[in-house]
């Protein structure tokens, strides 16, 4: 697909123009209403498309914790007959807890830890299966009250049956960014893996006490732009980190229910090297 129109797409994802524009634009890089009503669906998340994660392995349940904002949701993914393990937060997209993530926490659970993948949007009820919808409930979160119901639950995992103790997080676009302000928040996280996602304050950078893996995509020049900074500050900081530039794929090329942006390649070497490092760190 041609790169404008992912580049398009981006932008009305992350919501610098709204839907009205981006459609506007939409018609006059595919020629025309019509085509751009065709294309549209090819953009869009497609979770029925996906073969939904499966795992005899594990036991998925839905369950709650103490947040700063109430009750917050969240799904709990644990590997079957183990003890003594470490836990991971799985931090969702810009559009909350969908099933794309669901999976995402299963699949940590699979590689043998306790996993909590996080409903940011509890404070509205939970979310919305309108991902537009979702994006916009994003963006009235009171990001300090957010931060703090993301560490509540990096506790609730640091005192869960069957963990050691050990917890990092892994956090993806919108999600990504919050896992560099609990490496930022919190001098007792382990481990802290970012996919695509804005870098933290340079400023706040002393303050990170966790190991760090960051994964960008090649493409993502929005995102992008932050890293000569950010890495700079990392390096005169003395902060552990591993840093990948995966060429030639674009922002979310992890989601697998993306179907323009999703690249299998990249996100098979970025998974193997966000699960050994959790190996290393969280054991």
């Amino acid at each position: 697909m041609d790169q404008r129109i992912i580049n398009l797409y981006d932008r009305y994802t992350h919501s610098q123009i709204g839907r009205k524009e981006f459609m506007k634009q939409l018609a006059l890089l595919t020629g025309g209403t019509a085509a751009a009503m065709t294309v549209l669906p090819m953009l869009q998340n497609n979770y029925a498309a996906a073969a939904p994660f499966r795992s005899d392995d594990i036991t998925t349940e839905n369950v709650t914790y103490a947040g700063e904002t109430g009750d917050v949701k969240a799904v709990l993914a644990k590997p079957k007959g183990k003890s003594g393990i470490g836990s991971v937060v799985v931090i969702h997209e810009n559009r909350g807890l969908n099933p794309h993530i669901v999976d995402v926490t299963g699949r940590v659970a699979a590689e043998g830890f306790i996993a909590l993948g996080v409903d940011a949007l509890s404070p509205f009820g939970g979310t919305p299966a309108d991902e537009d919808k979702g994006r916009e409930l994003i963006g009235q979160l009171d990001m300090g009250k957010t931060v703090q119901n993301y560490l509540k639950g990096l506790e609730y995992l640091r005192t869960i049956e069957g963990g050691n103790g050990k917890v990092g997080c892994v956090g993806f676009c919108w999600g990504g960014a919050m896992a560099g302000r609990l490496a930022v928040s919190d001098p007792n996280l382990q481990a802290s893996v970012t996919y695509y996602g804005g870098q933290p304050n340079v400023a706040d950078v002393p303050r990170i006490k966790a190991s760090l893996m960051l994964h960008y995509a090649g493409l993502d020049e929005r995102i992008n732009a932050g890293i000569p900074a950010y890495e700079e500050a990392l390096k005169a900081n003395g902060i552990d980190y591993h840093l990948y530039v995966y060429e030639g794929v674009n922002h979310a090329f992890n989601n697998d229910t993306s179907p323009t942006r999703y690249d299998a390649e990249a996100a098979k070497l970025a998974w193997k090297r966000t699960v050994d490092f959790f190996k290393s760190k969280l054991a």
